[in-house]
């Protein structure tokens, strides 16, 4: 006689994709949608993970502006939120730019900036405030950067 099946928490997942201008402005909108998107989806502004995602979205957003940035072309913010129960689940952040010459470090490959260095630090915030990120390449050329974020510390979302 065979066990019945253990029931499984339903999974909910939540996307939300643009592309921006590879300029400045751009970066800062990206930030700006991202954090007005993870409030809509419940998880309120200045929360550790609301906080964690902004630092996150603003750094890879300035890197691809600043080191993937060809011109005429946008790069694309990409937001999953993986839910699968009140307390568990992840938030995904996927940047991608169009420059495939220029290789971004991989996770561990990063190397500290000199204290003088006037860059050099995002991808090590990256590293402290992801709880895991990698580099992916893209087919056409280009690249994208995806971090994640656990929510397993959070208590819950608001339904939508």
């Amino acid at each position: 006689m065979t066990a019945p099946p253990t029931p499984q928490p339903p999974v909910t997942v939540r996307v939300f994709t643009q592309r921006f201008s590879s300029t400045p402005l751009g970066a800062r909108l990206a930030r700006h949608l991202a954090l007005n998107q993870l409030q809509a989806w419940g998880i309120p502004y200045g929360s550790d993970v609301s906080e964690k995602a902004a630092a996150v979205v603003a750094e890879l957003a300035a890197n691809a502006v600043t080191h993937g940035r060809v011109p005429g072309r946008d790069f694309e913010l990409r937001l999953s939120l993986v839910t699968g129960s009140p307390v568990t689940g992840s938030l995904c952040i996927e940047v991608t730019d169009t420059r495939a010459e220029r290789l971004t470090p991989a996770p561990g490959d990063v190397r500290p900036a000199q204290p003088l260095d006037e860059s050099g630090r995002g991808l090590l915030l990256v590293e402290a405030l992801a709880d895991r990120w990698e580099v992916l390449d893209r087919d056409p050329p280009g690249k994208t950067v995806r971090a994640e974020i656990d929510l397993a510390r959070r208590r819950s979302l608001k339904p939508r």
